[in-house]
């Protein structure tokens, strides 16, 4: 990934100096003024000012201070992560996004916050801070506390000016559902952060991508989404793009915040309640029942270990999502997590995952049996049940717009998806 700009305090000059200000220098970090708001960072952190830099990727990955409307994003790349931080993104209520994906707490006091904040399986929470004006938006590796415990220490300077509009919340009732997946074969790609809509315009005119993957949650998410909302889900969809709304739930990684249990009765219940926060998130972008969900989980070697985990956790996944309304998929590596299902495929062929999404980087634009990792002439995800990220990580420029992507054949018929066979196979 291409490093995102540091704004160090020996390198701030004047032009710098609006919004953001370093006031002071504190025992535990630098102090930073950012419009009427002072806040005082841990040592160590980054700042990255969005408006300098609005190809600035705001990683969940590294402890830094944002500020400023998210731009472009362009130097995103990258699905999951084996270590989130704590982050804070400051931007003026005034233009922040109506995001859906993550839960927002309006704050009417000085003091911020105090509440006892909203279960996030994304390990994301935003506060409207309307007394100073500014939206606050916390990313946490395994717990909020100490990135919330910068914004209770923070101090409100000055007050938005009269009639400025202080309001970000989003709208009560949620969004109009609807679908979003018109059965689909050819090319999609996914992002790391969802693109710009000007973006989406332009590929749709002169890419041969028909889908898109869009990752709209989970511990481990690599990047913020702050264009992810129900009206840019909406756009696409009136647009023809057939969406693969993805989870980056725990991962067979060791790690306290980001990683899957060892035991398959705990990662069982990592499954259920991965399932319970994507389709909360899906519900929240105004994705109906019966949408396909797409749980990413990265490859492992130590298949000993990790093959029973993956396999309950993927199981628990479907059958909660299935509970739900929705439908389910695996993005699975073809070295570890196709072999674990397919292994396991006879034991509980009703939880199996309904959509298979192999990873396999051979340039080879099919679902066949052999680039999905499977048995030739198998009946395992036969029919409009496949997809094949056929090439990884690299920028692709379409209409002069570039991206870095990942790129996929996909095969998948929602309306197929209640027919699958529930029958062992062989």
């Amino acid at each position: 990934m291409a490093p995102v700009r540091t704004l160090l305090s020996g390198l701030l000059g004047a032009a710098l100096l609006f919004p953001v200000q370093h006031s002071a220098t504190a025992a535990d970090g630098r102090t930073v003024d950012y419009h009427g708001l002072r806040v005082t960072l841990p040592a160590g952190w980054r700042i990255v000012d969005l408006d300098r830099d609005p190809d600035a990727c705001l990683r969940l990955d590294l402890p830094t201070l944002y500020v400023g409307h998210a731009g472009t994003q362009a130097e995103c790349t990258g699905r999951a992560v084996a270590g989130r931080a704590d982050t804070l993104h400051l931007e003026p209520l005034d233009g922040a996004p109506d995001r859906a994906d993550i839960p927002t707490v309006a704050v009417e006091s000085r003091n911020v916050p105090h509440e006892v904040p909203p279960r996030s399986d994304s390990h994301e929470l935003r506060y409207a801070l309307r007394r100073s004006g500014v939206m606050a938006t916390v990313s946490y590796g395994a717990t909020p506390d100490t990135v919330r415990g910068i914004l209770a220490r923070a101090r409100t300077l000055t007050p938005p000016s009269a009639g400025t509009p202080v309001v970000a919340v989003p709208a009560t009732g949620g969004p109009k559902l609807r679908s979003a997946q018109e059965p689909f074969r050819g090319e999609g790609f996914d992002a790391c952060t969802a693109p710009a809509q000007k973006t989406m315009d332009t590929w749709r005119a002169s890419s041969p991508f028909g889908a898109i993957g869009v990752y709209i949650g989970g511990r481990a998410r690599a990047c913020a989404q702050p264009r992810l909302t129900a009206r840019w889900v909406e756009r696409q969809a009136a647009a023809g793009w057939h969406l693969m709304p993805i989870w980056v739930g725990p991962q067979p990684w060791h790690n306290a915040g980001t990683g899957l249990s060892t035991d398959p009765s705990e990662a069982d219940g990592q499954g259920r309640e991965a399932a319970e926060g994507a389709a909360e998130a899906a519900q929240s972008l105004g994705l109906a029942e019966g949408t396909v969900l797409y749980n990413d989980l990265e490859n492992y070697t130590d298949r000993a270990t990790w093959d029973a985990p993956v396999v309950a956790y993927l199981t628990a996944w479907t059958v909660r999502l299935h509970e739900l309304g929705f439908r389910s998929a695996a993005y699975v590596s073809v070295s570890s997590g196709v072999k674990a299902l397919k292994a396991h495929y006879h034991q509980a062929p009703h939880a199996m995952p309904d959509v298979l999404w192999s990873a396999r980087w051979n340039l080879s634009a099919t679902v066949g049996d052999a680039d999905m990792g499977l048995a030739k002439g198998t009946v395992k995800w036969a029919g409009p049940r496949r997809a094949h990220q056929f090439r990884g990580d690299h920028k692709a420029t379409y209409g002069g717009v570039t991206l870095t992507i990942d790129r996929s054949w996909v095969d998948v018929d929602p309306t197929t998806l209640a027919r699958k066979d529930k029958k062992p196979a062989a």
